[in-house]
């Protein structure tokens, strides 16, 4: 009687193909589709805070207040973290620089939908990347939570993305021999990566509660 194990799906990897010191790696449909969505939901986000960012600036300019549709109270503030100074930290809006990574993201996405292959620098670099956004965003959540004390609705979606999708591409090379580690790390990553980000995410949902409570709904 055959035995079947059930597996995460989402990031099956592909047959590699090449040598072994210059192989290049594809992935599975359903992995790319996640880099696709995530990158989307990322671009979204950035797209919507820099239109908003453009917008408070203008009426700062004519003298007037532009409150944006996601400032729904005093926690949940899109407007205070958009105008403080950590909006900012590189001397432009932080959302611009959204707009391009989360465009690669999504291109890297259809690249692979398209059946492209890259080679362990590339995949080396992108894991690169998407560790910046995480820390990037996670220096952004305590600053949110503790210094500008305001919430704001699309940063939390823009943070989501960039949680979710770091996770899978850190477990897509770690299966892949593209990042060493051990046996049982690659057993656990073959069935349970979803566990990681799902964590990561809950982690943040109850700091928020903690910081706010009831105060998010008042």
């Amino acid at each position: 009687m055959s035995k079947t194990t059930v597996r995460d799906v989402s990031t099956e990897p592909e047959p590699q193909h090449g040598a072994a010191q210059a192989r290049t790696v594809t992935s599975s449909r359903a992995f790319a589709l996640l880099l696709v969505i995530t990158g989307a939901a990322g671009l979204l986000a950035a797209w919507v805070i820099t239109i908003d960012k453009f917008k408070i600036l203008e009426a700062e300019a004519d003298g007037k207040t532009f409150v944006p549709s996601c400032s729904l109270n005093p926690i949940v503030s899109c407007g205070s973290v958009m105008s403080s100074d950590q909006a900012s930290v590189f001397g432009f809006p932080n959302p611009m620089l959204g707009l391009v990574t989360y465009g690669i993201v999504i291109c890297v996405g259809m690249s692979l939908l398209a059946r492209a292959s890259f080679p362990r620098w590339y995949w080396l670099t992108f894991n690169a990347g998407t560790l910046f956004g995480v820390v990037f965003c996670t220096w952004l959540m305590f600053q949110s939570l503790y210094r500008i004390n305001a919430l704001c609705l699309w940063c939390s979606l823009a943070w989501v993305a960039t949680i979710v999708m770091f996770w899978y591409v850190t477990s897509f090379n770690v299966r892949n021999d593209l990042l060493p580690a051990p046996g049982a790390v690659k057993r656990f990553l073959d069935e349970f990566t979803w566990v990681l980000p799902v964590t990561h995410v809950g982690i943040i949902v109850m700091l928020v509660l903690t910081r706010w409570g009831s105060q998010l709904w008042a």
